[in-house]
């Protein structure tokens, strides 16, 4: 037998082995050449102490057997990994699919003629038409694919030219994670009844939304349209048009973008060349932090109509944010813009093109506040403008309401018996695994290398995908903050290896047991303090967004770290073990944080606490 034959049947061997091992490890999990398997013995020789080994984290280890992990190590260095992608997807625990659907498209007629329709319940699924050509009645449709983790959903036609008729839609995906979703016409040449739209993608984290038409083309067909994307979190949104081309038609919006996280947003008109109209608009960006706003359009054409804007990013905390055409063009009409800019913390504002061209108008402008630049308006008779305010509003604070109560609280609040909200600690990720080290360290985590992730990955430009990786890796970029030490990881063993490297080989790991009392009313039981509630210094690990789990990690010196039941509110039994953290110097901290507009105060006056969230973890000397 040649050497070459001699070394393929000894490699043969060699996984047949490893592979027998492997089911022998499912039936008694005592494989010792799994990653978890590897990543135990990995714990015991860099952890000194002997405290048992934390579950949770042991959980979040690569499920790859030992053939596998060698096959996709093997992928990796020669950077072919995208040849089996599906494959490695599946058999590694990752999350891929952020831009497709594993759901095949069906079409759904609309319910007969003059038949009134209540829907319920549809998850996730693309909707081709629901309820068109009614006369009279009503139409309600309560939920649309809420409370799913990765929506990929399209609804193209909801209630179209209809007559006399009334159209009501509770919720679109609500309370989602990585949202890729588009809505395309909502009551389209609709005559006459009313239409509601309540709540479409509120509480998403990283959104990627299309609204393209909402009642274009009305005639005397009453609307209102509740909330748009409310506390969502990083992502981008694009609304097209709202009531355009629209006779005699009342319509209001009352909040667009409320309370939301660095959201990139795009409005492009709302109640365009409408005739007669009367027209509302109560809430754009209002709460947001670090909003990116373009408003297209309001008003533009409209002929002898009411056109009322009360509020564009109001107690907005910075951001990026232009507003293009208010009344542009339009004819015999009132109008009042009634606050535009006033923000908490102050950000870039554009301005362009307020009443030009406008023809027998009476138009109001009440506030323009904080910053920048204001251009296209012409004071002519019949239009007054009450303020241009240079500077922040009175007092330099407003109340911030896109933190949420008990996200942050006072050290003083941790003891037995007090009642306090407590946050929705829920993680709304998807779930994945840690890879093995030995695939991870292949993988670059850099924006310079971006071209060869988004390979790997097979990620379109310009697609969600893309975003969550440039997100991620600019947070791992990020640069340190005075007294900090940061690092991404993407395997326990790094984050192993961090950890000692700031506190020593004597550490124990901790997170909140479980999100019991999330959202609700609860009660503190016995506190106690880690080493003893003294000040130590502890390393954080948060979760950030890609295919595979990583985490940002840094070091928080002058802490203290506490364990404590949490009890319900009713019936004073333990329903939780929560871990929070103080932060006790808070001078570095910018005096927009979040937890000064929740808490008042600034930089370097007060502690700060908060709890470890699902999924996220704190590294303490142990005791």
């Amino acid at each position: 037998m040649s050497k070459l034959l001699t070394f393929h049947f000894i490699l043969f061997l060699f996984s047949l082995f490893l592979h027998n091992v492997t089911f022998a490890e499912d039936r008694q999990n005592q494989n010792p050449f799994t990653p978890k398997a590897s990543l135990i013995r990995y714990w015991n020789t860099h952890i000194s102490n002997k405290l048992p080994q934390p579950s949770f984290l042991l959980s979040k280890a690569s499920p790859l057997n030992a053939v596998d992990t060698a096959f996709f190590t093997k992928l990796a260095t020669e950077n072919a990994l995208n040849t089996r992608l599906s494959a490695f997807c599946s058999a590694a625990n990752l999350f891929c699919e952020f831009d497709t659907s594993s759901v095949q498209t069906r079409r759904h007629p609309p319910p007969p003629h003059k038949e009134d329709a209540n829907f319920i319940s549809y998850n996730n699924k693309q909707f081709t038409n629901y309820g068109g050509s009614h006369v009279g009645g009503v139409d309600s449709f309560k939920n649309y694919s809420d409370n799913i983790n990765m929506p990929v959903n399209s609804f193209v036609r909801y209630s179209p030219n209809t007559a006399g008729h009334s159209d009501r839609f509770a919720s679109y995906s609500d309370n989602g994670n990585v949202a890729n979703d588009s809505f395309t016409n909502y009551g389209l040449g609709a005559t006459g009844g009313l239409g509601e739209f309540k709540s479409y993608e509120s509480n998403v984290n990283v959104p990627n939304l299309k609204f393209s038409s909402y009642s274009g083309s009305g005639n005397n067909h009453k609307q209102s349209f509740s909330s748009y994307t409310e506390a969502t979190n990083s992502g981008s949104e694009v609304f097209t048009a709202y009531g355009k081309n629209g006779n005699g038609v009342p319509t209001e919006f009352n909040n667009y973008g409320k309370s939301s996280n660095i959201v990139g947003s795009n409005f492009a008109s709302y109640g365009q060349l409408a005739n007669a109209a009367n027209d509302s608009f109560k809430g754009y960006s209002s709460s947001a932090n670090n909003p990116h706003n373009n408003f297209k359009n309001y008003g533009a054409r409209v002929g002898s109509g009411v056109e009322s804007f009360e509020s564009y990013r109001d107690q907005a905390n910075v951001g990026d944010d232009t507003f293009q055409n208010y009344l542009r063009d339009s004819t015999s009409t009132k109008a009042s813009f009634v606050n535009y800019g006033k923000s908490f913390n102050q950000g870039v504002d554009k301005f362009k093109g307020y009443g030009k061209g406008a023809v027998n108008r009476q138009i109001e402008f009440k506030t323009y506040s904080v910053n920048n630049s204001f251009s296209g308006y012409v004071d002519k008779k019949g239009v007054s403008f009450a303020g241009y305010a240079q500077s922040a509003p009175e007092g330099g604070k407003l109340v911030n309401k896109w933190v949420e109560e008990g996200k942050f609280f006072r050290e003083s609040m941790l003891k037995d018996g007090t009642v306090m909200k407590m946050p929705d600690i829920k993680d709304k990720m998807p779930k994945r695994s840690f890879l093995p080290r030995v695939i991870s360290s292949k993988l670059p985590l850099s924006t310079s290398k971006l071209a060869a992730l988004r390979e790997t990955f097979e990620a379109k430009e310009n697609s969600t995908l893309e975003r969550v990786m440039m997100n991620a890796l600019g947070e791992c970029e990020r640069p340190s903050s005075p007294s900090e030490t940061k690092r991404c990881v993407a395997s326990v063993e790094d984050m192993i290896d961090f950890t000692v490297s700031v506190l020593g080989d004597n550490v124990a790991v901790r997170t909140t047991e479980n999100v019991n009392g999330s959202g609700k009313r609860v009660v503190i039981g016995p506190v106690r303090g880690i080493n003893g509630g003294k000040v130590t210094k502890s390393v954080s690990c948060h979760q950030s967004l890609l295919p595979y789990l990583l985490y940002y990690c840094h070091s928080v010196p002058k802490v203290r770290v506490y364990e404590a039941d949490i009890l319900d509110l009713e019936s004073k039994g333990k329903i939780n073990q929560g871990v929070a953290i103080c932060h006790l110097d808070t001078s570095a901290w910018s005096s927009g944080h979040g937890a000064f507009l929740s808490l008042g105060s600034g930089p370097g006056l007060i502690e700060v606490c908060h709890w470890i969230f699902e999924n996220d973890m704190t590294w303490a000397v142990a005791d």
